[in-house]
Parts: C-alpha cells; structure tokens; sequence
C-alpha cells in the first residue's frame, strides 16, 4: 500500500522551503550591493550590467538543473532574480522600438527582465541615437526574422555608429488577431506591420479577404489604431492587446509556425569571452572577381562556423557592396583573432561590430 503524506504536512513543507528561499534571494541582494559599492569604490562608471558574466551563470544553472522545473523556467527565474539585484546596483534604461506592447519590447524584457526602465523609441535610428548619446544604457533592435529575412535598417545603421552589439535574444513570434468587433464579417481594416501582414497572408487571404490591409510603423500602433475603431482589428502580440484593453479574436495566426525573431542588444562596451559566443562584422571588397572567396576562405582554414552572410549596398559606389558576417567564436579566440587578422589584408574594410554570448533558450 502506497504511503501518502498529509496534505497539511506537504503545505508545511512548502512553506519552510519559502522561508529558506526569500532569506537567500534577499541574502543574494545584499551582496549584489556589496559588489555595487565595490565596483563604485575601484572607479567603475556607468552600467554594473555584465552581458558575459550573466550568460555564464544562465548556462551553469541549466547544467545544475536537476528538474522537475524545465531549463526555461529556471532560466526565467534566474533571470528575473539577476534583473531585481542589478536594480539595486544601478537601475537600467533599456530603448526599444516603440510603442508599448511590440515584439521589441517583450525581446528587451526577456533578455533583461522586469526590472528595468524601458524606453520606447519611433524608430530603429533613435535607439542607436539614445545609447549613444546616454540616454540609455543599451538598445534593443530587431535584426532578422526566420521568414521575412534581414532587416536592412539595422544592419544599415552599423555603417556609421560607434556601439557593439552585447547580446542577442529570440523572440518565437506569435501573430494574434485583435479588436473589439463580434464577428470577423464586420471588420473592414487589418492594421499591421508591413512584416506581419506577411507573415500572416495565408490565414488573412482565407478569413479576411474582403478587409483592407494597411502597413503601420508597428504592431503596437496597429493595436492603437484598433482600439480606436471598433471595426478595425489589428495583428500584434499578447503583450499590445494587454496594453491597449483588445479582445484576443485568434491566435497564433502566423502562416510560419516557428517563425522566430532575433533581436540584438547594442551598448558602448565589449564583452569578455565566454566559451559560446559569435562575432559580428561588417567587411567590404570592392567590385572584384572572387571577393567572397576572398572574405571566406580564412574562416574555413581555421574551421571557424559562419552562421550568417548577408549583402547590402555600400551607398559609396554604384554596385558596391558590403558583407555582413556572424561567425561562431569570440574575437579574443586564438583562431578567430587570426582569421581576422588574414581578413584585413584581403578587404578594404573590416568593421568588429561585436563579439558576444549567444542567445540562452
């Protein structure tokens, strides 16, 4: 006969563990201030928010996780808990591409937490303005999207900035339609970003063939505009219908079902190496035969992975061309660093645009 313990027992239990839990995430607190008063004390300015020294400590605690909880929901926790302490150091200004409630928002308090202030901004320019001019300590942009590609914004905006990229997050990208009507027959206009309206053609071709489709600076806006007409819906994620009061009419209408976003963190600092990261460049060639091979050949000799390659006008020249390059590896690694070094003598360029920790879940 199994034995089962007495529910007032078990509830016992919980609540001794509680006790023991709150007296060490508060205990932890206290130390994250101590470092805080440390770091003041030795001269450091600035942001006390390490990008490398947290990856370390999200990797370590998936390989102590023991279970039943998953590794992203150990992950989420820690990073919440990590978000609370660093609030006490030195509060955070994180921009991100406004308004509230886009998917720009819910990648930044992903990577970050809750903890932090973010601050919305109308366009991509304007958040590489705010980081660097100080008005914020980092920025959240969107980089590439699984379906839809690059975008060019981003990569464009590297060209002339001064920043690094410090991180990147991924966002697997729900599309929900939203509004207040009762029956999808009412609706006479679908407002989206130009991506997402693509992203959901299929379903929209099917269900809402008769309603205008009208690209907005962003999903956040189009719940705006939704929220304002009654036979109006919009495309967004949860986070815009939570803001903007909407009803969730479907969900996850996207025609991709792992249709994912990546999102880059961009700051003034570098990060140090942690074992499982990617670098970032942007290379030009000139208009000459076997230039690729060129731009590539250095990372094959010395078994270096590229994850990504993408091409992009110059704007100097007429058919000119930039390379926008992820690679695996930090550019403090013995192989990378060399690679790199072949590299500049082969370009008529070569920008670092960053070396930093992959994304954790």
């Amino acid at each position: 006969m199994t034995f089962i313990t007495p529910l007032c027992e078990l509830r016992e239990k919980i609540d001794a563990i509680d006790q023991q839990i709150l007296q060490l995430i508060n205990q932890r607190a206290s130390y994250a201030i101590e470092v805080a008063r440390t770091k003041i004390a030795e001269g450091e300015q600035g942001t006390f928010y390490r990008p490398d020294r947290e990856s370390l400590i999200l990797r370590r605690i998936i390989e102590l996780n023991p279970g039943p909880l998953s590794n992203y929901t150990a992950v989420r926790f820690f990073k919440e808990l990590m978000s609370a302490c660093l609030s006490l150091e030195k509060p955070m200004e994180i921009a991100f591409l406004g308004p509230e409630g886009t998917f720009t928002q819910q990648a930044a308090i992903k990577h970050f937490g809750h903890s932090v202030n973010t601050v919305p901004a109308a366009t991509i320019n304007e958040i590489f303005n705010s980081v660097e001019i100080g008005s914020s300590h980092f920025g959240v942009v969107p980089v590439e999207n699984s379906t839809e590609g690059v975008i060019s914004h981003t990569l464009d905006r590297f060209l002339i900035s001064t920043l690094k990229i410090c991180g990147e997050v991924e966002i697997r990208v729900h599309q929900n339609l939203m509004g207040q009507v009762e029956n999808l027959d009412q609706v006479t206009d679908v407002f989206s970003h130009q991506q997402s309206l693509a992203q959901c053609r299929q379903w929209l071709d099917k269900h809402l063939p008769h309603a205008r489709r009208n690209a907005v600076s962003s999903n956040a806006e189009a719940a705006r505009l939704a929220a304002a007409d009654k036979q109006t819906v919009a495309i967004a994620g949860i986070m815009a219908a939570e803001v903007y009061n909407l009803n969730i009419l479907e969900k996850n209408i996207e025609d991709e079902p792992h249709n994912t976003t990546r999102f880059i963190i961009i700051g003034p600092q570098a990060v140090c190496p942690t074992g499982n990261d990617k670098t970032s460049l942007v290379v030009s060639t000139g208009n000459q035969p076997g230039a690729l091979h060129q731009i590539l050949e250095p990372f094959a000799l010395a078994g270096i992975g590229m994850v990504h390659i993408e091409s992009r006008p110059s704007r100097q020249g007429l058919w000119d061309y930039v390379f926008f390059i992820d690679i695996e590896g930090h550019s403090d690694d013995k192989n990378v660093a060399e690679a790199l070094e072949i590299l500049k003598g082969r370009v008529n360029m070569i920008k670092l645009l960053g070396s930093y920790p992959k994304a954790v879940l």
